[in-house]
């Protein structure tokens, strides 16, 4: 005795984060005539030998030649059929997935019309939700018995990260603007976003970019930028730099601001005093070739100074 026809296809969904599950039918026939019952949030696929037979959406269906004419074609029944029928069965949940995470695995390349070539790291969440289960079967779900979300999730990744770079290089939006203005970035990337799950048979219902983050190297020059147009007094900043040079220890800058200041107040103490005796210019002469002889300063510079002082003998 062989096996009982299916004469009811239905399922409740076994698991909410499931995106696609083959309806068990333990290799029995299916008869003609038998009840398809699709569910809220639900949709059926019919497959045959490997064929798109049919798709359907939420409501009782009966499977009779009249109802599923590509089954007819696919099995060459010219005048219709009565008998029992194999296929393959398989249900989709259609409501919305939310909050999914997505991000660039790597640093993603883009240019930048003012630091060139840059490589940036993006995260963010998107809500999802299948609305062509033929398209998404044929292109994406085909190859699985059963699908979840989680699974997706992972594989939408790797795929969502070049995409995100090319919306970002399409809509010309610059690195640092990218990471200072997320929300008016988020209303430019999704349009450019959605076409690629389209092709899927997927729909995005909301995509977010949560953070863009920059290399070190050109938040540091973004910071120098900003920093210089705060400044109004180059003066005030080249003393504030300098002072700033001064008490940083064990830098070449340090060393290099330290020993100016110090040259200049020798420099200064013997500049030549109208007033001054012959003693304070004696003085002032020694202290001018000791510093000629520790070539702290030039050759001109000690002439020119002996010259002065001389004078005032």
């Amino acid at each position: 005795m062989g096996l009982p026809f299916i004469e009811i296809i239905h399922a409740v969904t076994p698991d909410p984060n499931l995106l696609m599950w083959k309806f068990a039918d333990a290799d029995q026939e299916i008869k003609n005539g038998a009840a398809l019952i699709v569910r809220e949030s639900q949709a059926a696929l019919l497959l045959n030998e490997g064929q798109l037979a049919d798709t359907f959406r939420t409501g009782k269906y009966t499977l009779k030649t009249e109802n599923i004419p590509v089954l007819t074609r696919l099995k060459g029944w010219k005048y219709g059929f009565e008998s029992p029928f194999k296929a393959d069965i398989y249900f989709f949940n259609t409501h919305l997935f939310i909050n999914l995470k997505w991000g660039t695995p790597a640093p993603v390349l883009m240019r930048d019309p003012v630091f060139g070539q840059v490589r940036i790291r993006a995260f963010g969440t998107y809500n999802i939700r299948i609305t062509d289960v033929g398209r998404f079967f044929s292109e994406y779900a085909g190859t699985y018995p059963r699908l979840t979300i989680t699974e997706l999730e992972v594989q939408l990744r790797d795929f969502i990260a070049p995409k995100f770079a090319e919306a970002m290089a399409q809509a010309n939006i610059a690195v640092v603007d990218a990471a200072g203005s997320i929300s008016a970035l988020n209303e430019k990337i999704q349009p450019l976003i959605q076409p690629y799950f389209t092709d899927l048979g997927v729909e995005v219902n909301k995509f977010t970019i949560t953070s863009v983050t920059l290399p070190e190297e050109v938040l540091k020059n973004y910071d120098q930028v900003t920093g210089m147009n705060m400044v109004t007094d180059i003066h005030k900043f080249s003393q504030f730099s300098v002072a700033s040079a001064i008490t940083q220890e064990n830098s070449n800058m340090g060393d290099a601001a330290r020993q100016a200041v110090a040259l200049g107040m020798i420099m200064n103490q013997i500049n030549p005093v109208s007033t001054a005796g012959p003693e304070d210019i004696s003085g002032k002469l020694k202290k001018l070739k000791e510093l000629f002889e520790a070539q702290l300063i030039t050759e001109d510079e000690y002439t020119a100074k002996k010259e002065e002082l001389l004078k005032l003998l």
